[in-house]
């Protein structure tokens, strides 16, 4: 994707096709990663590279827009490959934790392990249920689903990571082995440090956590930016201020009072059965979330957009909210057709829903008493290097990257003792990953 180089597009992005083996297009470095080892990433250089109008992909001046619409895309891929890691890594703790003995009973005996399994098995239902849900509403069209899928991707991919980690836990030393190791010695090759790796970037992937939040944080506040943005902008003319007043008291009149107007405590939503207190419970906190964006804006004002916490926690509520209604949704569709895993799936809902509960009040109660500002006045002492004596007793980030010091360098490669030496049957990949043989 490139700006055009005359007006009026040299402030537009087009995007296009660049053919790798188009004249003065060089691979000057192929990027190596923790995980994902045929991630083909690199840097590439572009010296009077000639792009045949055909390349172009959409309307001059469209790139924009293209790439963001693809994001959707990515941003629904992502959580369905995260679902499938977590299904790989429940299956690999049930088996192991059947067979495993320690203390006279398989560890999925006890309490410790049991509880991880639970929440793996609920977390996976629920995630299943989000992912189904987001990706049918894109499939059936007419559906603005950038909240959706950013609330997919960024909870699946948070709870995914758990659960990776809790299956690291659980197979012990084995799931710290490489499966090549484990095969060595006649274990099964369960590659759960590969699982570790390969898995982690999913958080970085389409959008960082962090700006998942901060993508969502901004749709919640945006109404509210447009109703009585102009009062709490401090470069705004006293003329805008007042129409904005005038504005706002028409809008928030009948708005806020509907906001705790409801029926989410009387006996609605029936037809879920012992789940409808849970959906209950959902629409309450749905007009309570809104309610607290409407508390910050007031509180915090032309400072909220720098509140990060604080609209983390607001995030983090909703797409947990956003879990439960998918999960009581996925159990009733089950439920009604009358499959075998209704009832079990109506039981995880439930333990689902229960957990999630605790951690909505906790982040409620979070939003107005937390020590935000304390540890951003100790992140910035940080920064400002108050805190460098914390350093001591380690060698300095220098020491560390003298030469020959780095992993893989050719200083690095030297010092490895000729006994140490791949054999001459080694194959290795040269640069442009066709198999070379080197002794």
């Amino acid at each position: 994707m490139a700006r055009g180089a005359h007006p009026p597009n040299n402030k537009k992005i087009t995007a296009f096709v660049v053919e790798m083996n188009s004249p003065g297009v060089k691979v000057e470095h192929r990027c190596h990663f923790m995980g994902l080892r045929a991630l083909a990433n690199a840097v590439i250089s572009f010296t009077d590279v000639k792009v045949p109008v055909e390349n172009r992909i959409g309307a001059e001046g469209k790139g924009l827009k293209i790439a963001l619409t693809t994001l959707n895309t990515g941003r629904l891929a992502i959580p369905a490959g995260a679902l499938g890691c977590a299904k790989l890594c429940l299956e690999i703790c049930r088996t192991w934790a059947a067979g495993r003995v320690q203390w006279g009973r398989p560890v999925g005996r006890h309490e410790a392990i049991t509880h991880k399994l639970a929440d793996m098995a609920a977390v996976t239902f629920a995630m299943e249920a989000m992912t189904e849900l987001a990706c049918q509403m894109a499939d059936r069209g007419g559906y603005d689903i950038r909240l959706e899928a950013a609330a997919a991707k960024l909870w699946s991919t948070e709870r995914t990571w758990e659960i990776v980690d809790d299956t690291m836990q659980i197979r012990g030393g084995r799931g710290y082995e490489t499966a090549q190791s484990l095969a060595a010695r006649g274990e099964k090759p369960i590659a759960v440090e590969q699982i570790f790796r390969d898995f982690r970037i999913n958080r970085i992937f389409e959008g960082s956590s962090e700006i998942m939040h901060l993508f969502m944080a901004r749709e919640a506040v945006d109404k509210h930016l447009q109703i009585a943005g102009d009062l709490i902008d401090p470069e705004k003319p006293l003329g805008a201020k007042v129409k904005a007043l005038f504005r706002a008291a028409g809008f928030y009149a009948w708005w806020y009072p509907s906001r705790w107007l409801g029926w989410g405590r009387f006996p609605r939503y029936a037809e879920f059965g012992r789940l409808a207190t849970h959906m209950r419970f959902i629409d309450r906190a749905s007009r309570r979330l809104a309610r607290q964006v409407f508390h910050g804006m007031n509180v915090h004002q032309a400072k909220l957009q720098h509140k990060q916490g604080f609209l983390f926690r607001l995030v983090d509520v909703a797409d947990e909210l956003f879990a439960m209604a998918a999960a009581v949704a996925r159990a009733e569709a089950l439920r009604r057709k009358g499959e075998a895993s209704g009832a079990e799936a109506d039981n995880l809902a439930d333990l689902f829903c229960r957990g999630s509960r605790r951690k909505v009040e906790q982040f409620f109660h979070n939003l107005w008493h937390n020590d935000d500002d304390r540890k951003y006045k100790a992140g910035i002492a940080v920064l400002d290097g108050r805190h460098a004596w914390l350093h001591d007793g380690t060698l300095s980030i220098d020491e560390h990257h003298r030469e020959g010091s780095v992993p893989g360098s050719a200083a690095a490669h030297s010092a490895v003792p000729a006994a140490a030496a791949a054999p001459a049957a080694v194959t290795a990949m040269d640069t442009e990953h066709k198999p070379v043989s080197v002794g």
